[in-house]
């Protein structure tokens, strides 16, 4: 592959809702560029960018690919992303690396939510978009409503460049707006000029109007002349709708379709023009030496190379990849850099230019280029390499949290460090998995975006390392208290022949008030009935039983214990018998009705996000979960933000329900807030469970 310099490089992210036709559109452009031969299918599961065995498996993309695409000596990097929301981490990852965006709708589905996500991203990372409407061979394919559908929701930046011509019900070709120009496809996305139809002139003119108020809009020399009906040239034209383009001011709208690529070529042109260099891009870190800001802005003939890691691949045969944009500098192989972050020198070796799965070694990549390496020992996603004496800090994207939580083990019994050890690999090129040991419920915790993500990790465990894994409800950590007080005793005594055991305590116990801590102690002892050299074995006892209580097996919170008598022997006593005596006191205590002993549930603190139809279902849901509405806001862009309190135990799910509720629009967010008494049947329930278990 070429050597490219900084302004003839592109980095544009694919986007669009799962099934909408990215890769096959990344496909064609592949296709008819030379690069295949032949243009693969995902049905047929040979395509350059969904090469995992999951993602032929399943016939969708699950991971980003990058594919490098030389055209007219520009390099375009193309980024093909997944379209279902549980991999939003991999199109977060993706789009801080890229420098423009491609929304791929199919004009038979129309403006689906994926179209809306990408959108809302796109915003997010300020980048640059243009939309692409493919599918348009499809007879039930629908251009205008995909149109006025798009200028509904964003106004007047929509602007259609192309408008379909249609023959015998089929799609031939297309008018270029700009260029005022009929244009036939012929082969190989290839096209010849053809005469404008009748039937296009009205819609043609309108929309010719819109794009010249835009042009005119760039600047009061353009809008005097536009008021003066003078026509603007075509270079005017184009430099004033480019500039609107890069300012997000104006979104193309181009036509084409995916399976025979019609169109594609066209899309690599338009790219090409209206979409910035990394060199028109800005990016800054720190420089850890003086602490001051470095401006790194993809400039090449900054003497500092530095890059940043955005994403990392893990394959038991080809190895481990770190996937980087240089952001200042020419990187050459064989270098040396600083890990910034882990404070560690790497030492890079080749370099490698990624088209999905196969790996281009290259001599050298200018700034705001995507290159490999191989093997990095310290660096992760996320981290800044750079060379030593600039050690520079580039800021980490914010990816999803993932809340979907599932409990896993092995399957068979003896490979659970083989399970761990996937999942620790699989951590590494996925920063919205997790995992977690849950000490209190002896249980290991997996968090990810989605049901739908946990059970692709679950079958990558299988088919990559052949270890066997299963996920299950995970058990919610529920405390035990008391909401009464009471006096109890608690006596131990054994004799059998020699030194026997006596220890002999009553304790009054009672709500501290305080649920963060498990217990308060004290005493209040008259007369020595109780040596001071066993109140430590008192405090032992008590300190014992609150990790497991009595109830059900949950750590007791709340707990104030008070020694007020009890009795020894002057020979039989021990601390062992003390701290036996009070271990009874407490499960006298918890048996006695008078201490009114309860369960208390986790509570959270729940943020709903969804568009303002949607208000009375998601209310409806969370009473059903038992949830209290604390508030709703407008956020003023058509959506509502509803806070309520929700027990954790009802929060199982609730990711698949709010994305059926709401068509997958929803987005939804909780932090632990409290502990509270939870109801009865709640509380028999939970209480049976744990019992049943024990006989099990």
């Amino acid at each position: 592959m070429n050597i490219y310099e900084t302004k003839n490089i592109r980095n544009v992210a694919i986007l669009g809702h799962g099934g909408c036709g990215k890769t096959t559109l990344v496909e064609a452009m592949a296709y008819i560029t030379g690069i295949t031969t032949r243009m693969g299918k995902v049905a047929d599961g040979n395509t350059i960018s969904d090469f995992d065995k999951e993602e032929i498996k399943r016939g969708f993309s699950i991971g980003t690919s990058v594919i490098p695409i030389e055209h007219n000596g520009c390099k375009i990097n193309f980024f093909d992303t997944p379209g279902y929301f549980d991999f939003t981490g991999e199109v977060e990852e993706a789009l801080s690396a890229a420098g423009a965006a491609v929304i791929v709708i199919n004009a038979k589905s129309g403006v689906e939510v994926g179209v809306q996500k990408a959108w809302e991203l796109c915003n997010k990372f300020n980048l640059p978009r243009l939309i692409f409407v493919t599918g348009m061979d499809d007879d039930n394919a629908s251009y205008k409503n995909v149109v006025n559908t798009l200028q509904v929701m964003y106004g007047s930046r929509i602007a259609p460049y192309h408008l379909p011509i249609r023959e015998n019900e089929k799609f031939v070709g297309y008018v270029n707006v700009v260029k005022m120009k009929g244009r036939r496809f012929t082969e190989k996305s290839e096209h010849v000029d053809c005469p404008i139809p009748e039937y296009s002139m009205e819609n043609l003119n309108q929309v010719r109007e819109k794009l010249m108020e835009a042009v005119a809009e760039t600047s009061e020399e353009y809008m005097d002349r536009y008021f003066s009906g003078e026509e603007f040239t075509y270079d005017e034209i184009r430099n004033a709708l480019r500039s609107n383009v890069r300012t997000c001011d104006l979104v193309p709208v181009l036509i084409g379709t995916g399976i025979n690529g019609n169109g594609a070529r066209m899309l690599l042109e338009i790219i090409e023009t209206y979409f910035p260099s990394p060199a028109e891009r800005f990016i800054s870190g720190i420089d850890q030496k003086t602490m001051e800001p470095y401006t790194a802005d993809y400039d090449c003939h900054k003497p500092e190379v530095t890059l940043k890691v955005f994403k990392t691949l893990v394959d038991p045969f080809i190895g481990k990849y770190s996937l980087f944009k240089v952001c200042s500098g020419i990187l050459k192989a064989d270098s040396t850099l600083l890990n910034v972050n882990k404070e560690v020198e790497e030492k890079l070796g080749k370099l490698y230019v990624l088209r999905g799965k196969e790996a281009i070694e290259v001599k050298e990549l200018h700034a705001g280029d995507i290159g490999a390496v191989q093997k990095l020992t310290a660096t992760q996603t996320g981290d800044s390499l750079s060379v030593k004496s600039t050690p520079v800090l580039y800021p980490i994207p914010e990816l999803s949290v993932p809340y979907t939580c599932k409990a896993y083990r092995a399957k068979t019994k003896g490979e659970e460090d083989k399970v761990n050890a996937a999942l620790v690999k699989l951590l590494d090129e996925d920063l919205t998995l997790r995992m977690v040991n849950d000490k209190e419920n002896r249980q290991l915790l997996l968090y990810g975006i989605g049901d739908q993500h946990l059970e692709i990790v679950v079958s990558k465990v299988l088919s990559r390392y052949k270890v066997e894994m299963e996920l299950y409800k995970p058990k919610v950590a529920f405390r035990e208290t008391i909401r009464g007080k009471v006096k109890v005793q608690g006596k131990h005594k054994k004799q059998s022949g020699g030194h026997g055991q006596y220890g002999d305590v009553t304790i009054e116990f009672e709500p501290s008030g305080d649920l963060e801590t498990p217990y308060v102690f004290e005493e209040k002892i008259v007369g020595g009935v109780v040596p001071k050299n066993y109140f430590p074995a008192v405090e032992k006892g008590i300190q014992e039983m609150v990790t497991k209580g009595p109830l059900a097996g949950y750590p007791i919170v709340g707990l104030k214990a008070t020694l007020v008598f009890g009795s020894y022997h002057p020979v039989d006593s021990s601390e062992m018998a003390f701290k036996l005596a009070t271990i009874l006191a407490v499960k006298n205590a918890f048996a006695d009705p008078a201490s009114k002993p309860v369960l208390l549930e986790p509570i959270a603190t729940l943020t709903v996000k969804v568009p303002d139809r949607f208000t009375g279902d998601i209310m409806g849901d969370l009473n059903k979960r038992r949830g209290r509405v604390l508030g709703m806001n407008p956020d003023h862009s058509g959506n509502q933000i509803i806070e309520a309190d929700v027990p954790m135990s009802e929060l199982d799910g609730y990711n698949t329900d709010l994305r059926s509720m709401t068509g997958g629009i929803g987005s939804f967010a909780y932090e632990f807030s409290r502990y509270e008494q939870a109801p009865s049947d709640v509380q028999q329930k939970e209480i049976e469970a744990r019992a049943a278990s024990k006989d099990e």
